[in-house]
């Protein structure tokens, strides 16, 4: 399929002061994140931009290759700042999605055409962390964003109003208050819109201008905001969501849909666990990974056998619960152990710091789902060599 490059001339438009929000969390002399409030170090989960802003910045500056208008970086060193690597100066960039690589060359390509990007995937296979890494590299900003719900309103991707100023002076563009997609537009950024297929069909309809004509129209003013080169949209959608508010194929024709996979293999889900979780341990002043390895690839063992619904040697099938059973569920359930381990327990990580939210993860629906739990206790956990201790463990909670 050939896919054309849109020419889209700038047009310029006055952003009113005050309109472009809060200020965003920077980076202090340390290298350190500080929060919009100057408290250096203390922000819990700083954005890709600042969390990597050293791997960001030493692709920059080796990054030779040609860059599309407005964008940070090459398409080539965006994929590197994704996959990760080693850099000719010997700067290491770490993954940051551990996948095929193939998809990343194409999400990356896709933001550099005129078709916007739409990360598909069921729950957990790291949608929303692609999407703001990918902002992050291509614009440098992976705070524009739409947060998509059932009660997300068409203010949210178009515009609103400052009414004070809209009664006091009528309309005008000091009283029009830009959302992040129009934002987006003016400055040549990329936007994010998180769950598009939560948000009510009326108003997702409303990207259909948007995305085909890169133009969003203000009738009110009698005036429109054009889109400048470098802007795009990513939006994200869940798989499971199918049937709540589906794309209109009008809607569905302006991306180019990316299925983002579960992990291929036991060990590339481990390492994803552990590479998180040793992340979100730092900032919580956690034990380091390394001491709980096999308790991650027990926990990974386990979501996957009842996600596939077969033990992995392939002898004995399973029933699956009605959860998802994801990555992004491990890692909440090994975070959670270790926090256990680090408070009330020795600092290492055991079957028992992390019996009780493998628990709450499988069992959702406590009649079906428990009658699940407890014959693959019984079936395979039991009888599984070296496993005695996480079976206890989990007899225990369950009990």
């Amino acid at each position: 399929m050939t896919v054309s490059i849109e020419s889209v001339e700038p047009t310029s438009v006055d952003m009113p002061a005050g309109q472009a929000g809060g200020a965003a969390p920077g980076i202090g002399a340390d290298g350190s994140a500080a929060s919009a409030d100057g408290h250096a170090g203390e922000v819990l989960r700083p954005h890709a931009e600042h969390a990597f802003a050293a791997e960001l910045a030493a692709l920059a500056a080796q990054d030779d290759r040609p860059r599309p208008t407005r964008w940070r970086l090459s398409p080539w060193a965006v994929a590197t700042y994704l996959l990760g690597g080693t850099l000719p100066d010997g700067t290491e960039i770490t993954p940051k999605y551990v996948g095929p690589r193939r998809i990343v060359e194409v999400a990356v390509t896709t933001l550099a055409t005129d078709r916007a990007l739409l990360l598909l995937g069921v729950p957990g296979t790291a949608k929303t962390w692609v999407s703001e890494h990918l902002a992050a590299a291509v614009s440098g900003d992976s705070t524009l964003l739409v947060q998509g719900t059932a009660g997300t309103p068409e203010e949210a991707i178009r515009y609103g109003w400052n009414y004070a100023r809209l009664l006091a002076h009528g309309p005008s563009r000091d009283a029009l208050v830009p959302s992040p997609v129009m934002r987006a537009m003016a400055e040549g950024m990329t936007v994010r819109v998180e769950e598009l297929t939560r948000v009510p069909a009326d108003v997702q309809d409303t990207l259909i201008t948007i995305l085909s004509e890169k133009t969003l129209p203000i009738p009110e003013l009698g005036q429109e905001t054009q889109a400048v080169r470098g802007f795009n949209l990513i939006a994200t959608a869940n798989d499971r969501d199918r049937g709540v508010n589906e794309l209109s194929s009008a809607l569905r024709r302006r991306f180019n849909t990316v299925v983002l996979p579960l992990p291929e293999s036991a060990e590339a889900e481990v390492d994803i666990v552990a590479r998180r979780v040793d992340q979100i341990g730092r900032s919580l002043d956690l034990p380091s990974v390394p001491d709980g390895v096999d308790e991650i690839r027990r926990v990974v063992t386990v979501f996957r056998e009842l996600r596939d619904g077969v033990t992995a040697d392939g002898r004995t099938k399973l029933k699956s619960p009605s959860g998802t059973l994801s990555t992004a569920e491990a890692i909440s359930v090994v975070t959670g152990g270790l926090a256990l381990a680090a408070h009330f327990g020795d600092g290492v990580l055991r079957a028992s710091d992390v019996a009780a939210g493998i628990l709450g993860a499988v069992v959702r629906d406590p009649a079906a789902d428990r009658v699940v739990w407890q014959e693959y206790l019984e079936a395979v956990v039991r009888e599984r060599e070296g496993w005695k201790d996480f079976y206890r463990a989990c007899r225990e909670v369950s009990a």
